[in-house]
């Protein structure tokens, strides 16, 4: 039966996928132990990786799982292509026990039941992806009636219940992760391309694990676009609690790419659940060696380790948005800023860009050190001629305020007093600030209040920071602001740091933020997966050459794919793919259409240009 959860807005129903919008709480799951790591909301965070070297390559494999313990993950995850390499992890656990290691092997499968049945004897858990474990991928419409429909479930647990047997005898875990890129056709032909198709394939196979009496299990939703992935989480929340269920939740962004993108795409995906209690263990998807992984996932964990709201803020009674389905909050534009302008990037004060770096949308400069008499100047282009006065909130002159453009105001000032005040001010821009430890759920709760209030003025979303590390920056700023960007609560943003961070690089991390979110792109994006053991080539290396020669092709968006398993529909919005088919092969697709294949990857990169100034979307470098 579907769950339609994304068509309800109350509050109470809300809170089925989250405890409470105003005070961080850890969703409560029961415990899966995996061979003495236990993930759930009643422990810490659990931080885990994946090899990228062959399974056959036992040494190198057993170095890397190593390497990656070492570096603090506390399972470490394997692809196992056939029977055969299911005795290769024989060999590998032995291995790593034998140099006095102890820690849980996952094995992950795809497309054959019997790898997994196999597996399952061998290692603590198992992955499996219930796109391709009973159903097939033919990308082929297919309509099925409700018998028919029902008929395939009853198959499909048929196949299922083997698994699940073997896993109780070997007292061997389970992760049902879903992947956005790999639903079955018989899910694409129910609820097509979507979160809800997403969720309620886990959720097919989580009701036979209920009904079987099989409770270790940990979910994903996978995706590497930020807004499905955490749509679909969030409603699988909403399902498994409306049908009883706990079962902890592994969070990742897939295919987040490497450097700069691939760690503020995942901040903002994983941040904007981990902000409401949501996931228990993380693994954060780089194009970059597993152990480079650890790091990002550590501080993450951190970060929402004491999230306590202080002040308490008060309860959202009324919450007007859906967040199963994006709907950017309706605004009256003011300058270029809100309505359905992109959102805009503010930064402290005016510097001379490095080569090819991103101007902010509007300089904030101050007149004789007073905010008082501050502008925001624009950097260029829509109403370049226009300067906004800046007014502080609340302010003893009323008349600078209502003269401002740009009124100055913390999260916590937005109460009853202020927003008659608010109401009847016109053209004006919020910049709202936050002083609370919770500042996510603060900035949520006064967009609300004004929303519930009938204010339409655009907000941006200022937050301030002193850092020194821009790694550091990056995660803590997208892991903020993420979620209240991907439920369309802002029309833009402004980060403030006070540490050793050159200015342009906190403006290019503000424009990383606003496309990781799907909102604003300003530069190429690459749908890069993070390398695996069915890698067909060096997926580090022609990364870094499609991007030297891509790099500037504003807006375009670009897959590059190790392999099929997730090749042609995680890159299902990307404009061109570039996907391994076999040993040193390479295929190219222009959006999902194959165009070339098995070209030789010494010509592939070449042939992706070729391709691209074919279709008209190759623009010469400045």
């Amino acid at each position: 039966m579907a769950f339609y959860i994304g068509r309800y807005k109350t509050i109470s129903m809300i809170s089925k996928y989250c405890e409470s919008l105003t005070r961080f709480s850890r969703r409560k799951t029961l415990t899966v132990d995996i061979h003495g790591v236990k993930i759930g909301s009643s422990h810490p965070y659990c931080l885990q990786t994946m090899t990228n070297t062959p399974t056959s390559d036992v040494g190198a494999t057993v170095e890397q799982s190593i390497t990656a313990f070492r570096a603090g993950s506390q399972l470490v995850r394997l692809t196992v292509p056939s029977l055969r390499d299911v005795e290769f992890l024989r060999e590998i656990k032995k291995s790593i026990n034998d140099k006095g290691y102890h820690f849980p092997l996952v094995a992950d499968v795809h497309f054959n039941q019997r790898i997994a049945f196999e597996a399952a004897r061998v290692v603590d858990k198992v992955r499996i992806n219930p796109g391709n474990f009973a159903d097939s991928k033919k990308f082929d419409k297919v309509d099925y009636t409700n018998d028919e429909y029902a008929m395939e479930l009853q198959r499909i647990e048929e196949e299922f219940v083997p698994l699940l047997d073997i896993c109780k005898e070997h007292h061997t875990a389970l992760r049902i992760g879903t992947n956005h890129g790999s639903l079955s056709d018989r899910i694409m032909a129910r609820f097509g391309d979507t979160p809800e198709g997403m969720a309620e394939s886990a959720m097919e196979f989580l009701r036979i694990c209920m009904k079987h009496h099989f409770n270790q299990v940990v979910i994903s939703m996978k995706a590497s676009n930020t807004m499905v992935m955490v749509q679909a989480t969030r409603l699988l929340v909403a399902k498994m609690n409306h049908e009883g269920m706990n079962y902890p939740l592994h969070l990742g962004v897939t295919e987040a790419g490497e450097g700069e993108d691939g760690r503020i795409k995942s901040a903002v995906g994983v941040g904007a659940l981990m902000a409401d209690g949501i996931g228990d263990t993380i693994r954060i998807s780089l194009t970059e060696p597993p152990e480079c992984e650890l790091p990002v996932a550590q501080k993450l964990a951190v970060f929402f380790s004491n999230r306590e709201s202080n002040p308490p803020i008060p309860e959202i009674e009324n919450y007007p948005v859906d967040p199963f389905r994006f709907k950017r909050r309706e605004t009256t534009p003011v300058l270029n800023i809100g309505g359905t302008f992109q959102p805009i990037v503010v930064s402290d004060f005016s510097f001379t860009p490095l080569q090819n770096s991103l101007l902010p949308d509007y300089f904030y400069t101050e007149k004789y050190g007073s905010p008082e008499t501050a502008h925001c100047v624009p950097a260029g282009g829509q109403n370049a001629g226009a300067v906004g006065n800046f007014a502080i909130w609340p302010g003893k002159n009323t008349e600078a305020i209502r003269l401002a453009t740009f009124i100055s105001v913390y999260a916590d000032e937005i109460n009853d007093s202020a927003l008659p005040l608010l109401k009847n001010l016109s053209s004006k821009v919020l910049v709202i600030n936050t002083r609370n430890n919770n500042g996510f759920a603060d900035q949520r709760a006064a967009i609300v209040r004004l929303m519930n209030s009938g204010i339409k003025h655009p907000v941006v979303l200022k937050r301030e920071f002193c850092e020194d590390t821009l790694e550091d920056l990056q995660l803590k700023a997208a892991a903020e602001l993420g979620g209240l960007l991907l439920d369309g609560l802002a029309d833009g943003i402004w980060l403030s740091n006070q540490g050793s961070i050159q200015q342009e690089l906190v403006v290019s991390t503000a424009f990383g933020i606003l496309q990781a979110s799907r909102i604003r792109m300003s530069k190429t994006e690459y749908i890069s997966c993070p390398s695996c053991g069915r890698t067909m080539f060096n997926l580090q290396e022609t990364t870094r050459r499609i991007r030297e020669k891509t790099a500037h092709l504003k807006g375009l968006k670009i897959g590059i794919m190790g392999c099929i398993v997730n090749g042609l529909g995680e890159m299902a919005d990307a404009d061109y793919g570039y996907v391994g088919s076999g040993i040193g092969k390479v295929n190219l697709y222009y959006s999902k259409e194959l165009i070339k294949k098995g070209i030789s990857e010494n010509n592939a990169v070449d042939e992706l240009i070729a391709l691209i100034k074919q279709k008209g979307d190759w623009k010469e470098p400045e």
